[in-house]
């Protein structure tokens, strides 16, 4: 009788160490956590907001390039890089719902594929003819290609000079032209979208499996986060995926004192993302964060949002530190880099394994650069 007893308590003891060990806990089984009405929110409250702030920038940016080309003068040359730069930021509040409209039209990889590839550019406008939708102008179309025209062909007089002057101006003034039309277009395209009947569509897809809106744009958000955050904007242009730094594989390198300013708001979105920030700022709502809350997961003894939260904020410290221009940040002192590179990648395993772990979601994407 004392043998069964002690086997029964080696047992119980055996068990009880095993659950100590997992990293991360939580009830699972028992998630009666509303995600229709984290679906209403992200949809009416950070969504499509975010998409309303960023077509008219791109109005902005329409009419600011047809008042350059009309008359390129130095006034409405630096007016429309001041329009560039407010659109480019917008467009890093959006950039992460490639869910949708989005995704069919394949929003992100036309928008901002950099870097961006000149000699296809100067192609494009010796034809005079081109078309954006194709994979094959991802490269040459977007933010990054007006980057260049406005700002990588020298100080302004030969700016100018490219689009008053030169052999092929006139093309030259047509490409800048329908590159700023096409951001524009797709954008309008894609709020219409998510403004009728994708909106109930994506709302009412409230279930939990691999095609349902959370599970889907959950693995949007965390493919963005690591893959165009923190590999595209840092890691990337900083060499951890390569023998040496890639200074010219910069986001905005042509701008050059802009490259921290979009990876700063790139960064700032996936966090408000994360707590349920509306887009206005004024409203709380279900989130990533309240989820985890809801199902009191726990990490090493640490509430699972909470290392979350504190990690977007080493992260942000970090970045902080960083030079305005990336590529004097590289060639100066990359080791700067490097850390923050660092504290992002954190967040990725956190975000990727832990969070989605808790909430019982599966990686949809190949990684190959691993976590």
């Amino acid at each position: 009788m004392t043998r069964k007893i002690l086997i029964l308590f080696a047992f119980i003891a055996v068990a009880y160490a095993c659950s100590e060990s997992d990293d991360t806990g939580s009830p699972g089984t028992n998630d009666s956590f509303d995600r229709s009405l984290m679906l209403v929110h992200w949809a009416d409250n950070i969504i499509i907001p975010s998409y309303q702030d960023f077509v008219p920038a791109t109005v902005n940016l329409r009419t600011s390039t047809t008042i350059f080309v009309d008359e390129p003068t130095s006034t409405s040359l630096n007016d429309l890089r001041q329009k560039w730069e407010t659109a480019y930021l917008s467009f890093q509040n959006v950039s992460m719902f490639e869910i949708g409209p989005a995704e069919m039209v394949r929003f992100r990889d036309r928008m901002n594929t950099y870097p961006t590839n000149i000699s296809e550019i100067s192609q494009l406008i010796a034809n005079g003819t081109y078309d954006f939708s194709l994979p094959s102008t991802n490269d040459a179309q977007g933010f990054p290609a007006m980057d260049y025209l406005l700002n990588g062909l020298g100080d302004d007089s030969e700016t100018l000079a490219f689009y008053t002057t030169d052999t092929n101006a006139e093309a030259n003034r047509n490409f800048l032209a329908d590159l700023a039309n096409a951001i524009h277009t797709l954008s309008e395209n894609v709020l219409a979208d998510w403004s009728s009947s994708f909106r109930d569509d994506f709302v009412n897809n409230d279930g939990s499996s691999a095609s349902a809106s959370v599970d889907k744009l959950t693995n949007d958000y965390i493919f963005y986060y690591e893959k165009a955050l923190r590999a595209g904007k840092i890691g990337i242009p900083a060499g951890v995926f390569s023998n040496d730094p890639q200074p010219q594989t910069v986001e905005a390198m042509y701008a050059e004192d802009f490259s921290k300013a979009l990876a700063m708001e790139s960064l700032q979105a996936t966090e408000r993302f994360f707590k349920g920030q509306s887009f206005n700022g004024n409203q709380v709502g279900p989130s990533y964060e309240a989820y985890l809350d809801f199902l009191n997961t726990i990490k090493n003894g640490e509430d699972l949002g909470s290392l979350i939260n504190s990690q977007f904020t080493k992260a942000k410290t970090e970045l902080n530190e960083l030079d305005d221009n990336f590529v004097n940040q590289i060639e100066t002192d990359n080791s700067k880099m490097l850390e923050a590179y660092d504290e992002l990648q954190r967040n990725v395993i956190l975000l990727k394994v832990d969070m989605l772990q808790a909430l019982s979601i599966d990686v949809d994407y190949v990684d190959s650069d691993g976590d």
